[in-house]
């Protein structure tokens, strides 16, 4: 058992006044009692014998027993046993006032409870406290690090950890006791919302470590202030004043907030702003994002957007170029939506517009300089000085007729000189151009004669369309070449089948227009017409060797010698074997019909083995050829059969060969 020793005050019990032995049981009626006795309330009457108590007195074994089974020392009636007529026992009166003394000396703690202690006695290792029990505790002095003025009598809060220990010691904690009462601290400014104070530790991921009554709780960034915290560093090993926002018991979690301390504030003083609100009114802001669109900018509790195209006169880019975040900038109320509460921003809007001292000598026909700030697909802007900018559209950028990127001529930064077209002061707008810095190549006096009709030139493919190409001959000088206009022999539905943009080509001019900048160009006329001696070899009833190089419902066409098509009807394309033609397959074929000026040859494969395609043939060619004879209308059943083969042979290639040559028409009129 532990040792015993003072209670609180450094004072034991007090004696009664009137009495001189010790509070605790009877007197001795002689001698002096031990240590053990003085423990014992019933220690004297266990010594005394039969003799000294008397025959009639209680036996000891009973007292024994009715301590062992009670084992509550009060409980005895001492009052009873003095009128055995034994000893000296205490009346009912003075047990009372026993009573009273030691229920007042020695206080009655648990395990886990939180109580007060004083400060007793201080060495280099402990603390040795009070707390009014039957002992003194020991605390480790490494617990009282934050109190640096310790000293004998001050009233600390302790936690009982253990009553008795192995060695009978009654063990304490500050630590467990500072932890117990933060947690009843901070539960209670979360009920009552009240404002609390606490230490900032450390920074962590996403916000704040602070100490509060000793417990660590977390100030998420969003919540530090009501504009973005970059540096969370300035606040570390300071004071900081905040709220119990939010408890966890599970994770031992707390969540505090500074934010909602100054929001209420900042309601006020927002509803003060947005009451006194006007445009034109010039406010004092401090930036507080950006973006690269604008900038937010903290008006003193209300948010205002300024966009990128009000930040200045010239163009920017993006905010950063001449803003920086945290500064203070002065701004005009441009535009406001009570109900969206939202704020639009101008900065620009408190200079002149540099179009006002835009100057006088600068009108239309003027040479500027300046640099390239946009490069768009239609163009580019000049900006001859901040805020006043020029449109050099893609056209007015070179001579030349055909389409061209703008970048291929400029980039962004490029110092470049212009010569005014037009210039509205009072829109603001000016158009520029740079191809009216060298000459107009279509009003050169040798234009003329360099590009007579029948001149020949080599030039560079720059631009395909549906019915021909056009072609480069020199800077801003271009010409058409139709479609019909590139082979004298082969039928092109597309340029692209015959050349590609950037290849080189040599074409004669078949037609000069220079009052409207029209130059018809021909690729096909560098050559002879080969169709006037076609006309000699491909005669009627001639035979060819020919390769089917396409083939469809209504018929093939065919690759004949020198390199010229012709086309066979889909009947007369019969074996004599009955078999089917194929592509790719060559045979001999018999010429029909031969029209120059369509440039049209219609051919037959069944004609080299029937005989009585032969005449028909010739009927239908001699009908469709010029100055050639009819048959004779005497004629037997040949005749009436070349008749039948008319309606039919003869009327379907005249039909093909009119749409051939209206097609060819259009082609050409376009």
């Amino acid at each position: 058992m532990a040792k015993s020793q003072a209670p609180a005050g450094g004072k034991g019990p007090r004696k009664p006044a009137d009495s001189k032995g010790p509070v605790k049981g009877p007197q001795k009626a002689q001698g002096s009692k031990s240590d053990s006795d003085e423990e014992d309330p019933l220690a004297e009457i266990k010594n005394l014998n039969k003799e000294e108590i008397g025959s009639d007195a209680i036996p000891l074994s009973e007292l024994k027993k009715a301590k062992y089974e009670k084992q509550i020392p009060g409980e005895f009636d001492f009052e009873a046993f003095g009128s055995k007529g034994f000893g000296e026992g205490y009346s009912k009166d003075k047990r009372s006032e026993m009573e009273k003394l030691y229920s007042g000396t020695v206080t009655t703690v648990n395990t886990g409870e939180v109580v007060s202690g004083v400060v007793v006695g201080i060495n280099d290792r402990d603390v040795i406290l009070n707390i009014g029990f039957k002992s003194d505790g020991l605390v480790p002095l490494a617990e009282f690090k934050d109190m640096t003025n310790l000293k004998i009598g001050d009233v600390v809060d302790l936690f009982i950890e253990e009553r008795e220990d192995a060695m009978g010691q009654l063990v304490l904690s500050r630590r467990k006791a500072k932890l117990v009462k933060g947690w009843e601290y901070v539960q209670k400014a979360l009920d009552k919302d009240e404002v609390i104070e606490g230490f900032v530790k450390r920074r962590t991921k996403g916000g704040l470590i602070v100490d509060v009554f000793g417990i660590e709780a977390f100030l998420p960034g969003s919540q530090i202030d009501v504009k973005p915290i970059r540096d969370f560093d300035i606040y570390v090993n300071k004071n900081i004043e905040v709220k119990v926002v939010k408890i966890n018991y599970t994770n031992d979690n707390v969540v505090v907030s500074h934010k909602v301390l100054i929001e209420k504030d900042l309601e006020q003083q927002k509803a003060a702003i947005l009451t006194n609100l006007e445009k034109g009114q010039v406010l004092e802001g401090v930036i507080k994002n950006m973006t690269n669109f604008g900038v937010f900018i903290d008006l003193g509790g209300v948010d205002g957007l300024l966009h990128i195209t009000d930040i200045s006169w010239g163009r920017i880019n993006h905010p950063e170029e001449v803003l920086k975040l945290d500064q203070t900038v002065k701004v005009v109320v441009l535009d406001f939506d009570e109900d969206k509460k939202r704020i639009s921003l101008g900065m620009k809007q408190l200079t002149a517009h540099p179009w006002d001292s835009l100057p006088a000598d600068i009108q239309v026909g003027s040479k500027v300089k300046g640099k390239i700030v946009n490069v768009a697909d239609y163009g580019a802007f000049l900006e001859l000085q901040p805020g006043v900018e020029g449109l050099i559209h893609v056209s007015e950028m070179s001579w030349s007729q055909h389409l061209r990127n703008p970048q291929d001529f400029m980039k962004v930064a490029d110092e470049v000189e212009a010569v005014v077209l037009t210039l509205d002061r009072d829109e603001r707008k000016m158009s520029l151009g740079i191809k009216q810095l060298t000459e107009d190549p279509w009003t050169r006096q040798d234009v003329l004669s360099k590009y007579a009709v029948g001149t020949k030139h080599k030039g560079i493919v720059r631009n395909l369309t549906n019915f021909g190409l056009f072609i480069e001959l020199e800077e801003g000088i271009d010409g058409l070449v139709h479609v019909s206009d590139l082979s004298w022999t082969k039928k092109i539905k597309h340029p692209s089948e015959f050349v590609k943009v950037g290849e080189t080509m040599e074409v004669q001019v078949l037609e000069l227009d220079a009052a409207n900048r029209r130059l018809a160009l021909s690729h096909k006329h560098l050559e002879e017409n080969p169709w006037d001696t076609f006309e000699t070899v491909f005669t009627i009833g001639s035979v060819h060797k020919a390769t089917i190089i396409n083939k469809n419902d209504k018929g093939a066409v065919l690759e004949l010698p020198y390199g010229i098509e012709g086309f066979v009807a889909a009947k007369n394309l019969a074996k004599e074997d009955n078999g089917k033609a194929e592509v790719g397959e060559s045979l001999d074929f018999k010429v029909s019909e031969f029209s120059k000026d369509d440039r049209r040859i219609v051919l037959s494969h069944k004609a080299m083995w029937s005989a009585e395609e032969e005449k028909p043939a010739a009927a239908a060619a001699n009908k469709g050829g010029a100055g050639k004879k009819a048959p004779s209308k005497g004629s037997t059943i040949q005749s009436i059969n070349q008749q039948s083969e008319k309606s039919t042979l003869g009327d379907l290639d005249a039909l093909a060969a009119l749409r051939d040559k209206m097609s060819g028409g259009e082609s050409k009129s376009e």
